[in-house]
């Protein structure tokens, strides 16, 4: 049984850092593309960064050069490493896991998805 499960969303102020952490257990995690996604109340979740198995990294335009994303196979857990903060950075943020041999993209359908963090930003 595959479990992915992630923490360390809070409430902080615009201009702080977060660092979220997503651990995948029950697969062979350094076979899987890992990626995190975002929801805001009202809106369409989207696609925040992925990093593949030999950690080739994307992110979307909106988070780059704030946030990073990273792994630690031997602990089956990727990071998100989150600064400067937004407002428009709040939303529950999801981690999902997906077999790739290969890079990793975004629009791929993750088949493994946990329960999510909330993070919210204050102004």
């Amino acid at each position: 049984q595959v479990q992915v499960v992630e923490s360390g969303g809070d409430l902080v102020q615009a201009g702080g850092s977060l660092r979220l952490s997503c651990t995948v257990s029950g697969l062979t995690f350094d076979e899987h593309a890992v990626g995190w996604f975002r929801q805001a109340p009202g809106q369409e979740r989207e696609g925040v960064s992925c990093i593949s198995r030999h950690g080739l990294i994307y992110y979307v335009e909106s988070v780059k050069g704030r946030f990073t994303i990273s792994r630690d196979n031997a602990k089956n857990t990727v990071y998100l490493q989150m600064s400067n903060l937004k407002p428009e950075d709040t939303a529950m943020y999801y981690c999902a896991a997906v077999f790739r041999p290969y890079g990793c993209r975004l629009s791929d359908e993750y088949n493994y998805r946990g329960q999510g963090t909330q993070v919210t930003v204050s102004s």
